[in-house]
């Protein structure tokens, strides 16, 4: 889990443009102890690696959390950290039940669809990218419990919408040469092949793009 992660940045930084690690997203868990099915961060883990043995190269990271659930480990971790700027787009009501402060939450009220999902992620994005944060360095966790067949998870996109998503933020991505790893989080639906296809489907749209 943790070596995939960091395995993608450097691969990322090598020239690849873009890394997905299918085991990562487990931003529940803290420092110092795991929570809501995660036992170790990895992309707080690789944020970490990064900082440590790459200060020349990743000066500012960017963290866009798309889980149902806010990343309320990745928050916590990265909170006195300004060169890592934490953002999460999640559930109002969903897991956990106390929220930790990212440098960006936007809090969903349940049943959001397709169209006021992407049209506020469309309106954030690019402030983030060219003019609040202005990173170097991404990670994406893009996890499928968005979707409204979803059993852990209150929103209502279609496998289209999620789709959609995914396009929205790698395609924003890759026309600034950002370099990108990916991690696939969440996805509960009660039809296993709801959340492969959606999953897959964030594989297809990165290869399309790079």
């Amino acid at each position: 889990l943790l070596g995939g992660t960091i395995g993608c940045a450097q691969r990322v930084l090598a020239g690849a443009g873009v890394a997905l690690n299918i085991a990562g997203g487990t931003h529940h868990a803290f420092a110092g102890r795991p929570e809501g099915f995660c036992l170790l961060n990895d992309q707080a883990v690789a944020a970490n690696w990064l900082l440590a043995h790459e200060p020349a190269r990743v000066r500012q990271m960017l963290i866009i959390d798309l889980d149902v659930h806010q990343g309320n480990g990745t928050a916590a971790i990265f909170r006195h950290e300004p060169r890592v700027f934490t953002f999460s787009m999640h559930g109002a009501r969903n897991f956990p039940g106390r929220k930790e402060l990212s440098d960006l939450d936007l809090p969903l009220p349940d049943g959001t669809g397709d169209d006021e999902y992407l049209g506020l992620l469309a309106d954030t994005l690019p402030r983030l990218l060219d003019e609040q944060v202005r990173p170097d360095f991404v990670f994406y966790l893009s996890g499928v419990d968005v979707l409204a067949t979803d059993k852990l998870g209150y929103l209502a996109l279609s496998r289209a919408g999620c789709r959609r998503r995914d396009e929205l933020v790698l395609s924003a991505l890759h026309q600034r040469g950002l370099p990108t790893v990916v991690c696939m989080g969440g996805g509960y639906s009660e039809r296993i092949a709801d959340i492969v296809e959606a999953h897959a489907n964030t594989y297809r749209v990165a290869a399309d793009l790079w």
